[in-house]
């Protein structure tokens, strides 16, 4: 399952490092970032629930920029 999330980041580089660290949360199959349309696609893996994996996605995603958001 492929879903898009709405996402506010600062800084190009800050989306990269966040790509990556998102992309090892288990459940995870694949994940990029679009720094310029501050859009968030996850392609999560078979049985992964988004609503579960999301918030940790979140939680990486803001070891990297404080402030960052994701709607989800």
């Amino acid at each position: 399952m492929k879903k898009s999330y709405a996402m506010e980041v600062d800084c190009a580089n800050c989306a990269n490092k966040m790509e990556v660290a998102a992309a090892k949360v288990p459940g995870v199959a694949n994940v990029s970032i679009n720094f310029f349309a501050q859009k968030m696609t996850v392609e999560f893996s078979e049985g992964a629930q988004p609503a579960r994996v999301m918030p940790q996605i979140l939680k990486v995603c803001q070891k990297v920029e404080r402030n960052c958001t994701i709607d989800f």
